[in-house]
């Protein structure tokens, strides 16, 4: 695999070659901490299989992570004198042989690691289990034994913060300092990002930290839905960084955490990657209530054990995000809601994106669309319909680029998404999908 970097229009990521690099992430925040190497190879190869390129996983995780050990008893740190668990004392009993293997094989199947090295409670115990065990100087120090110890390995971004709030000035010192000490450890190798609490970015936090390539954005599994004005808001910053949706509601959690609101379905999800990405990010992340936690008891919050939730819908759908951009110049594509007249701010909002030749337009329920052209390149344009659903193109004609277009999609109603893809005809672009009839 070829490390990544960030473009050179500062909006992307792109391969060491410059070739595009869409991200089309998973969260398993408990990887390493729970699952097997029978099982971690199962998932990751799955994963691969669906169209993910990337794996969001904690080294000390969420649910105990320190004091707990992994699927084979293996801890990742040593108590000191007092008990307490120690980030400059590295348990080699074999928690970080597991994590190598899960690593290797990731990259063995051309995926990337999104490696947290700490979930957030272990410098904020604000809620979760902690224990508190980071200061700005073991934090440095941590940073740089996992910058060293990976420094080689080219499928690594890091990403520090782990869902939580900085609050107060040691919050920021010790996120400082990890990162500091990984960019120290690895010489620079590998990108850096902050994962975010709910509802908020990495732009709240450390917009200005030199360390920080990119934004990511926590929109979260409350009531929020409008991920878009999100994205929308870090791309407009200055200085110009990348950004995503790098936790956007799951399919199966509680809608705002409550199982008696109901569950996110696949259209949701869908929902907030299409927006997500037609908002100008880099790429977006999926994930699964069952998943990110690897559900082996199931209940009335996690209805779901983990390999049940491998091939739901959603899960096997954004394969059809990844391919509508494959054949288009993605790095050339900006937000441009211009195209959409008539446009709404509510569940029926319609998000639009041009580039070099084209341009995209998702409307979550079908609604039926005023369009106006002249905002791509070309005498005659023709336009497709192409569902997110199952990755068919449906045809719909060719017109000249110019005055409003007022067009139906095939279908309308819940669930009936649809992206309009116009294109400069003398581009000669592929269709995104399996061409049918209308």
């Amino acid at each position: 695999m070829q490390r990544l970097r960030v473009s050179d229009n500062k909006r992307h990521l792109v391969l060491e070659d410059g070739s595009p690099f869409f991200w089309m992430g998973d969260t398993a925040w408990e990887l390493f901490h729970k699952l097997n190497r029978e099982e971690a190879e199962t998932f990751l190869t799955n994963r691969a299989d669906h169209g993910f390129n990337v794996i969001q996983a904690v080294a000390l995780a969420e649910f105990d992570g320190v004091r707990t050990g992994n699927a084979y008893g293996h801890k990742p740190l040593l108590q000191d004198e007092h008990g307490c668990y120690d980030p400059t004392r590295i348990d080699d009993s074999g928690y970080w042989d597991h994590v190598d293997f899960i690593v290797q094989t990731a990259e063995r199947l051309g995926l990337c690691m999104g490696f947290l090295p700490t979930w957030g409670d272990k410098y904020n115990v604000k809620w979760g289990k902690g224990p508190e065990i980071f200061t700005p100087e073991n934090a440095g120090h941590y940073g740089r034994w996992l910058g060293q110890r990976y420094k080689d390995q080219p499928n690594i971004v890091w990403i520090v913060g782990g869902d939580r709030p900085l609050e107060n000035q040691q919050h920021e010192a010790v996120v400082d300092a990890m990162a500091a000490g990984l960019r120290e450890g690895d010489d620079g190798r590998h990108l850096i990002t902050f994962h975010p609490p709910g509802g908020c970015s990495s732009a709240e936090f450390v917009h200005e930290a030199d360390w920080l390539d990119f934004h990511m954005i926590q929109s979260g599994h409350g009531l929020e839905w409008a991920n878009y004005k999100m994205v929308e808001r870090d791309y407009a910053l200055q200085p110009v960084r990348p950004t995503l949706d790098g936790e956007p509601r799951y399919e199966d959690h509680p809608i705002n955490f409550k199982p008696e609101n109901g569950f996110y379905t696949a259209r949701d999800v869908r929902t907030a990657l299409y927006w997500a990405v037609l908002a100008g990010g880099m790429g977006v992340t999926y994930g699964h209530h069952s998943i990110w936690a690897m559900t082996t008891e199931p209940g009335d919050y996690f209805i779901m054990n983990w390999r049940e939730a491998l091939d739901r819908p959603a899960a096997q759908q954004v394969k059809h995000l990844v391919n509508l951009l494959r054949y288009r110049p993605f790095l050339t594509g900006k937000p441009d809601q211009s195209l959409v007249l008539d446009n709404s701010d509510d569940e029926d909002h319609v998000q639009a994106l041009a580039g070099d030749g084209y341009a995209l337009l998702y409307s979550p329920r079908g609604k039926s669309l005023r369009v106006q052209l002249g905002k791509i390149t070309g005498d005659r344009v023709q336009y497709t319909w192409y569902s997110p659903r199952d990755g068919r193109t449906v045809p719909g004609g060719e017109v000249a680029n110019h005055g409003v277009l007022s067009v139906q999609p095939p279908s309308q109603g819940p669930g009936e998404d649809w992206v309009m893809v116009i294109d400069d005809v003398e581009k000669s672009y592929r269709a995104p999908g399996v061409t049918i009839n209308a």
